[in-house]
């Protein structure tokens, strides 16, 4: 049986991503997580058992050795970094400190064992920066304009990636994944518009606040985020990268008013100065042709399903 190493297991996307390979394809699952993580529990709690784990900080480049080593895998799914943008504001080095040296040490730490896996790397829309509506949507030729330090330290990834690629014949696939859909990130609009309606529901708020509601987004659910992930690594040409999305292009605002609809009480909403960015990326529509002619793939679930999911979550937590 072939094995896929997931980093970042225990976070909001690697253990969708670890659901969906140990529910759907013959693979033995690994997973990296570091021993200070608070996260394993809740969000691998139903495949715990059908999952290995490895207790490794990527920062640390004999740890990765090991854990290469005790995992010899065949796919890893590089999905460790720090994702939170406004953590990004108010600690831009810890972030760029952090993502760029664990993607320097994974790779390096494949090389050095000299083990030949395929590696997906998880890149974001976010490296496209402010794009001017005419350059919509938006294709992997787009010059790479990065706004924020979360992204700069995505590309600096993207760009380690490829060059062991080019460098040493690391077989990397590259993804550049927009938005998707997460009940278990919290600090992504989607998600914190349903906790706070939860919230509402229960008597424990009495209005949402929100940032920016201007915002153009085309999101995917995580389900389907993660199932084109292992497609990827199935079907795509090493060292180019490929746009992934799902077919909702909406508003932040007009996303909002979906959830409302759904709410069981009605929703008073108003903006709070605090949760806007100091900069903001306001417009991303893919163009996902080139991953759609690689794989024939195209996304499962509709807004409407993604929205139940993600109200159902929040309404299942205390």
């Amino acid at each position: 049986m072939k094995r896929a190493l997931i980093t970042g297991i225990a976070g909001s996307g690697g253990s969708h991503l670890a659901e969906y390979l140990v529910d759907n394809e013959d693979v033995e699952v690994h997973g990296i997580s570091r021993w200070h993580s608070t996260t394993s529990n809740s969000n691998l709690k139903r495949i715990s058992k059908d999952i290995i784990m490895h207790e490794c900080d990527l920062n640390d480049l004999s740890a990765t050795i090991r854990a290469i080593e005790a995992s010899k895998p065949d796919y890893i799914f590089h999905l460790a970094a720090h994702a939170n943008v406004h953590v990004c504001f108010s600690n831009p080095i810890a972030v760029l400190q952090n993502n760029i040296n664990n993607t320097i040490n994974l790779f390096e730490a494949i090389r050095i064992v000299g083990i030949d896996p395929v590696v997906q790397f998880c890149g974001t829309s976010e490296v496209y920066g402010q794009v001017d509506p005419k350059n919509t949507p938006i294709t992997e030729q787009h010059p790479l304009q990065p706004v924020n330090i979360y992204a700069v330290s995505k590309l600096t990834q993207e760009k380690i990636a490829s060059s062991y690629f080019h460098s040493y014949g690391t077989k990397v696939v590259l993804t550049r994944m927009f938005a998707y859909i997460n009940p278990r990130r919290g600090d992504i609009f989607s998600s914190a518009f349903a906790r706070k309606i939860v919230e509402i529901e229960r008597g424990e708020r009495e209005i949402l606040t929100h940032g920016n509601l201007n915002s153009i987004r085309t999101l995917i659910d995580v389900r389907d985020a993660m199932e084109s992930y292992w497609v990827a690594c199935q079907k795509c040409e090493y060292g180019i990268p490929y746009n992934i999305g799902g077919n909702s292009v909406i508003s932040v605002g007009e996303f909002l008013e979906q959830l409302k609809k759904q709410a069981k009480v009605p929703i008073k909403s108003q903006v709070d100065p605090k949760l806007l960015r100091p900069v903001d990326v306001t417009l991303q529509v893919p163009d996902v042709s080139r991953f759609y002619d690689a794989s024939g793939w195209t996304p499962k679930y509709s807004l409407e399903e993604s929205v139940d999911f993600l109200l159902d979550h929040y309404r299942s937590i205390g």
